[in-house]
């Protein structure tokens, strides 16, 4: 096991293929599944950098959602980031905004993530709802716009 990792996260990265133009689900716990994100503060800080052009560089965030222990993100690749490059700027900067209202300097999100490309066939407005729909599922709001973190570009 590599640091804090998990077996199988190294799974996670085989065969990952940053495709130019490509849309992606992103799915990034917490380290342990901690629900840092429970507290209004810190969730206030991480999101700011969701859409932060600086991180994104040449991506751009169609939608996301952020939950006590987790978070989703719906993007699309420019043509000069990885998917890589980009996912591990927004957790590093998410992390250092949380966890300076936290009072804390360790780690926050696990090393690992997971993604999904997109297929031609799925639809994306529909997939940017059910990302967005989480809080709802998980029973933290009875209607999305009752939920603050949380944002899609078709709103």
């Amino acid at each position: 096991m590599i640091g804090n990792e998990r077996p199988g996260h190294a799974a996670l990265r085989r065969g990952r293929v940053s495709l130019p133009g490509q849309i992606y689900v992103v799915t990034t716990t917490t380290l342990q599944r901690a629900p840092y994100f429970r507290n209004f503060a810190a969730a206030h800080a991480a999101v700011r950098c969701f859409e932060d052009a600086g991180l994104l560089g040449d991506a751009v965030m169609l939608a996301w959602v952020l939950m006590p222990d987790h978070a989703h993100w719906l993007l699309q690749l420019g043509e000069r980031e990885t998917l890589g490059r980009i996912v591990n700027r927004l957790k590093s900067a998410s992390a250092r905004n949380a966890n300076r209202v936290l009072s804390r300097a360790s780690p926050l999100w696990a090393r690992a993530f997971h993604d999904h490309a997109l297929r031609r066939e799925e639809d994306v407005v529909g997939v940017a709802r059910y990302i967005v729909a989480n809080p709802i599922r998980a029973g933290l709001a009875s209607r999305i716009g009752d939920y603050p973190f949380w944002n899609a570009v078709w709103v």
